[in-house]
């Protein structure tokens, strides 16, 4: 049976459309002949982006006063879908708000979840792929039984293009009595300070891991991803040791990255810190072991101790000015 309609949770950051929820609506444009977005507040400053990027319809449940958007976009979705409004699937962002809202819907409308998707394929119907093994292995999964398959997507398993669409259509959906489950809000919001480009968007990744031998170490991971415009990430391995927050971890416990340009400093290369950043285009890795698994997904190898060979890229790239 051919897709017909995909209802797509779409994010916001800021005034603009989150850029997960684009790629999302990018994927959906490509399997299904209808895309829907739903949306939380003003959804008339996302209607050209929304359109422009696959998005047929815009659906928002309004302002949320405060609220969180999991309860109110859950039980709008989930009383359509009991009036007999079916889409295909629903599909939704592997963060907070979008995991939130794929549990309220499965518990409201019964039906399973699949997370952690990274791949998905119109095969007589909707298949979802899933790493497994730490990422050595990926397992294909379908939903059985009437309803629509929900389905959390992780970030950068799809590009995000426009598809050339005009602005989306905007309507607005009623919420239903939410009771105590609507009563939660939002009191403060706490931004990590950062300086360049958020390390999932990033061009260009400079990431440091234990062979850096000391917390002072990480001070040339930044100095050179400020030099090459880019953005600082980590292996899990110092972020566990305290050298760095959890928000510059890469790897299938931290972000997800897909930049031009990796370049893994002192890093062996785990399975877990491979699967966060293999889809990167061009991968450049420096460290002294040249047994390092790391080496065996490189694009360039550099043998050598990242404590050497680090201060002289950097100089050679501040001489260049």
């Amino acid at each position: 049976m051919p897709v017909e309609t995909i209802w797509v949770v779409v994010d916001r950051q800021g005034e603009r459309i989150a850029p997960l929820s684009l790629e999302l609506l990018t994927k959906a444009k490509d399997l299904a002949a209808r895309v829907e977005g739903v949306t939380w507040g003003d959804a008339d400053q996302l209607a050209g982006e929304a359109g422009a990027f696959g998005a047929d319809v815009l659906h928002t449940v309004g302002d949320l006063g405060g609220g969180l958007p999991g309860p109110a976009v859950a039980a709008a979705m989930a009383a359509r879908i009991d009036a007999g409004e079916v889409p295909d699937a629903v599909f939704a962002p592997h963060n907070y708000d979008g995991r939130d809202v794929a549990a309220r819907l499965s518990a409201k409308i019964d039906r399973p979840v699949l997370t952690n998707v990274v791949g998905l394929i119109d095969a007589e119907g909707l298949r979802s792929e899933h790493p497994i093994f730490g990422g050595t292995e990926i397992l294909t999964a379908r939903f059985s039984g009437e309803g629509p398959g929900i389905f959390v997507v992780r970030t950068k398993s799809f590009a995000a293009e426009e598809s050339g669409g005009g602005p989306a259509a905007v309507d607005a959906w009623e919420v239903p009595e939410l009771g105590a489950t609507g009563a939660a809000r939002i009191v403060q919001r706490h931004v990590e300070e950062r300086e360049g480009p958020k390390l999932d968007e990033a061009a260009v990744v400079v990431s440091g891991g234990r062979g850096l031998g000391a917390a002072d170490g990480y001070q040339m991971i930044e100095a050179l991803a400020k030099l090459l415009h880019g953005a600082a990430g980590a292996s899990r391995a110092i972020v566990d040791a305290g050298w760095v927050p959890y928000s510059h971890q890469v790897g299938q416990t931290g972000k997800t990255v897909k930049p031009t340009v990796y370049i893994a400093a002192g890093i062996s290369g785990a399975t877990q810190h491979m699967v966060g950043m293999k889809g990167s285009k061009n991968i450049v890795a420096i460290n002294k072991d040249q047994e390092a698994p790391i080496f065996s997904i490189a694009d360039l190898g550099v043998v050598g101790d990242v404590n050497k060979v680090l201060p002289k890229l950097i100089e050679s790239l501040q001489a260049r000015g």
